[in-house]
């Protein structure tokens, strides 16, 4: 069994605030507006967040928004009102184009950005046996169209994203959704396109992607260790009902963890989380019922090497 993080022994906790797959019809807790999303945002990291994966709504109806301009009126105050390390997500939406996908990440260089490390099946449509009404109208069509829907993140794309960011110091939380994309990182570090530490965020349990059984974490973790080594540093999310089982048990193999709404939008059986911070205060005493310690955002930047919240552009 690995020990977490070896320079410090501490795991990162990462919180996805919002995300682009839950609609906000299917819990009022989900955050939509920037002042949602500030608050939800300095409350997670008061409960011991070190990262926050970071998504734009549009305030009106809660659709997904990959515009600059969609996330320029929380950044500077998540930035001003706490510490924590920000990623803006390159992910967007699997509807939207890679170019529409990295605007705000080229715009605003922040310390991270996610990357998706390959295509796949992406079905958010099982959730209609969950969820069968609805507030907006793009809400049904946009789990509707993932019976056909392929997320593009071509060997061309995510060359495109690393050239488009690499050269503002941003790093990146390289999103593997099955044992492939793993793969597909060494291919890049081979190249020498992408440069160690590696920030590996392994996602189990969403349909085309890699399962969430024991022994597919397993795997995950067994397959990363053996291509990149002390480079790595492993992140876990397990989705909905998926999250804190598979988070204890990353925790105990020297992972760390991510939790957020845009992964699950609850904080156990049957009971729909009421905020972020909930489910990060709900991880961290997992992890430190195991003995382990929490890393801070200062901590995680050394972690992971980043540039520091001075050298941002927002």
């Amino acid at each position: 069994m690995s020990r977490p993080d070896t320079q410090t022994g501490k795991v990162i906790i990462t919180c996805a605030l919002t995300g682009a797959i839950h609609t906000p019809s299917m819990s009022p807790h989900l955050p939509v507006t920037p002042d949602e999303i500030v608050a939800e945002a300095l409350a997670a990291t008061e409960a011991g967040a070190a990262v926050l994966h970071l998504h734009a709504r549009n305030p009106e109806d809660g659709r997904p928004d990959q515009t600059p301009e969609g996330f320029a009126p929380f950044l500077p105050r998540i930035k001003q009102g706490c510490d924590a390390a920000l990623n803006i997500t390159t992910g967007g939406s699997p509807y939207m184009s890679v170019a529409e996908r990295v605007a705000p990440a080229a715009t605003f260089q922040p310390e991270l950005a996610s990357l998706n490390m390959g295509s796949m099946n992406f079905g958010l449509y099982p959730m209609l046996n969950r969820y069968t009404e609805f507030r907006h109208d793009w809400e049904r069509a946009h789990l509707e169209g993932s019976r056909d829907l392929v997320f593009r993140n071509s060997f061309q794309d995510i060359e495109y994203v690393l050239e488009t960011c690499y050269g503002n110091g941003t790093r990146f939380e390289f999103e593997c959704y099955d044992i492939s994309h793993l793969y597909n990182l060494a291919h890049f570090a081979e190249r020498g396109l992408v440069k160690p530490p590696f920030f590996v965020q392994s996602v189990f349990g969403l349909l085309g992607g890699i399962g969430a059984h024991a022994e597919d974490v397993l795997h995950m973790k067994r397959t990363a260790d053996r291509l990149f080594g002390a480079d790595l540093r492993w992140s876990v999310l397990g989705a909905g009902a998926n999250q804190f089982r598979v988070a204890a048990q990353a925790a105990t193999l020297g992972g760390n963890v991510r939790v957020g709404l845009e992964d699950s939008l609850w904080a156990g059986r049957g009971e729909l989380a009421t905020s972020n911070a909930v489910q990060v205060a709900k991880v961290r005493a997992l992890v430190e019922g195991l003995g382990l310690e929490i890393a801070t955002p200062d901590e995680a930047r050394v972690i992971l090497g980043l540039k520091g919240g001075d050298q941002v552009a927002f």
